[in-house]
């Protein structure tokens, strides 16, 4: 096979060979050519399917059929090789919601052989810059409300601070500089970049219990296998389908829901003028017709009121991912719509879901079983795998796994071959997998993913604050809440007015999703002879009851 990526800055940054995972594509469907596009696949497939005409992308604006969505992407992929000018395998930063606008420029750059590096559109610049200096970008594409917070990360370096800006979605329709201006005055024919299978789509970007963002790559081969395994053979969306969801496509776990697997399988993706609330999503599922729904636990345990009052009109399927699936939540959504949730897990490391099962095989307290083309078992610290019914490390592996950007955690995610995403896990006879925790720091709450010394890195930055400790309590909404111990400097007021200016200082600092909810007021934090923090005690003193 033959790379198309001309700039290797990625490709000279993966790992080692012998640090990587073992790929395995046993299955026929996961058999790919040496050259692969993977949004031209997209598109050929629909194309040859009789999809043309049928609709990709719906919102209360405007719908776009394959064809259509087609001739924009080309558009888009145009602007970026010939009116700016970059080369395949130049890193495109891409900040924004969830919308038309948002999907087709994702869509354009892969196309054009670039590599998308799609960012969450509540980063701070902070968060921002943190990434931009990792993944180097030669432009960034960025919804027109968002720009203020990139336009501060990009002034933070000499090195980006001339870097080409092109807004989409612009409030004047009519300004020349906006992606769709500049898109319109292209052709709406492009050769898609021969890329390899193994050249370089996507920069998926996570956050380490240390804060340190790390970036898991994937190239344009992991995307179609992602398609041929948990699409093909749980979910099973059909071309009649129409979806819809919360996660943002700058999570995996949107982009395969929300965009890459409705393609795959010829369905039609609808994207909201307004963010989603609970009721907003349950109206929205009936008044648009949708039949797939993505978005996390505590989100539908939120919606099952409104589900009972409402009714939920054609839904046929609601999918659960991003934090552990609580049985109660599942049995309220169940009684409420009357739908069995599809439970899953997957990582960002390994691009999506790899354990679940469709509703007709669900047992009850069980995320389900090993996804077709991937294994999964049960080990030691050793890597010892241990009998069936004993809690473990998850080990997983597949067509997809994990590659990191030039960190040197790869070889704590991948050992012998195997991933480990950092979940303990039991299995029992029957092949079922049961979640039981996080065997790392991390804290997942409503579905994002918190790194508590990211948010003691903020708490410190107060004037009020001597030092801090931050961990996960859990939590039946939320599944965790951020919780901080917190020491202040002397003359300092331990009071409510001090607890709010804590969290709304983390809100201006950080995304607002990581600000602590609980905050305690202690005279010292617990540590080792050697100075260092003892997160396990804070842990349980968080877990324990509050007299």
């Amino acid at each position: 096979m033959t790379s198309a990526q001309t700039d290797r800055f990625v490709h000279d940054r993966l790992p080692p060979p012998d640090q990587w995972p073992e790929l395995r594509y046993d299955l026929p469907e996961l058999q790919q050519p040496a050259q692969l596009n993977l949004v031209q696949t997209l598109f050929d497939r629909a194309e040859a399917a009789g999809h043309a005409d049928r609709p990709l992308f719906r919102s209360d604006v405007r719908t776009l059929s394959y064809a259509q969505a087609r001739a924009e992407v080309n558009r888009i992929a145009n602007v970026l090789t010939q009116h700016m000018g970059l080369q395949p395998g130049n890193r495109v930063l891409l900040r924004g919601g969830n919308s038309i606008a948002m999907a087709l420029a994702w869509l354009g750059v892969v196309q054009a052989g670039l590599v998308a590096v799609a960012t969450m559109p509540l980063l701070r610049a902070r968060e921002l810059a943190s990434i931009i200096a990792k993944a180097q970008p030669s432009a960034a594409l960025c919804d027109a409300k968002l720009q203020d917070e990139l336009k501060a990360a990009l002034a933070t370096s000499d090195t980006t601070a001339g870097l080409p800006l092109c807004v989409f979605n612009a409030a004047d329709a009519a300004d020349a500089t906006s992606l769709e201006s500049r898109a319109q005055a292209h052709s709406d024919q492009a050769t898609p970049c021969p890329t390899a299978g193994t050249d370089i789509a996507l920069l998926a970007f996570t956050s380490g219990t240390t804060g340190t963002p790390k970036a898991a790559v994937h190239t344009h081969r992991d995307a179609m296998a992602a398609c041929d395994t948990w699409p093909r053979h749980v979910l099973r969306a059909t071309p009649d389908d129409i979806v819809m969801g919360s996660p943002p496509l700058a999570f995996t776990f949107g982009l395969g829901g929300l965009l890459i697997f409705p393609m795959w399988a010829g369905a039609s993706v609808y994207f909201p003028s307004i963010p989603y609330t609970p009721e907003a999503m349950v109206q929205l599922i009936g008044r648009v017709g949708a039949t797939i729904c993505y978005t996390a636990p505590t989100f539908y345990r939120q919606m099952a009121p409104f589900a009972q009052t409402h009714g939920i009109g054609r839904l046929r399927i609601s999918v659960s991912a991003g934090e552990g699936l609580p049985d109660a939540t599942r049995q309220l959504w169940k009684q409420a719509s009357g739908l069995e949730m599809t439970d899953g897990i997957g990582a960002t490391e390994m691009f999506h879901i790899f354990i679940s099962s469709p509703p007709e095989s669900v047992r009850r307290g069980a995320v389900g079983q090993v996804v077709p083309g991937y294994e999964a078992r049960i080990v030691n610290e050793a890597g010892e795998e241990l009998s069936r019914g004993q809690v473990g490390r998850l080990a997983v592996r597949g067509p997809t796994g994990c590659r990191y950007l030039d960190d040197p955690r790869q070889t704590q995610y991948v050992q012998d071959g195997w991933n480990f995403p950092g979940d303990a896990f039991s299995q029992d006879a029957d092949g079922y997998f049961f979640y039981q925790a996080r065997t790392d720091d991390m804290i997942i709450t409503a579905g994002y993913n918190v790194a508590g010394p990211e948010v003691e890195a903020s708490l410190l930055q107060h004037p009020a604050v001597a030092e801090c400790g931050v961990v996960g309590r859990p939590d039946d909404e939320r599944g965790m809440v951020v919780v901080a111990y917190v020491v202040l400097k002397p003359g300092e007021p331990a009071d409510a007015a001090q607890v709010k200016a804590l969290q709304d200082h983390v809100k201006q600092t950080l995304a607002p999703y990581k600000y602590p909810r609980d905050v305690q007021f202690v005279h010292q934090l617990p540590r080792t002879e050697t100075g260092k923090l003892q997160r396990f005690a804070l842990r349980q003193a968080a877990a324990a009851p509050r007299s």
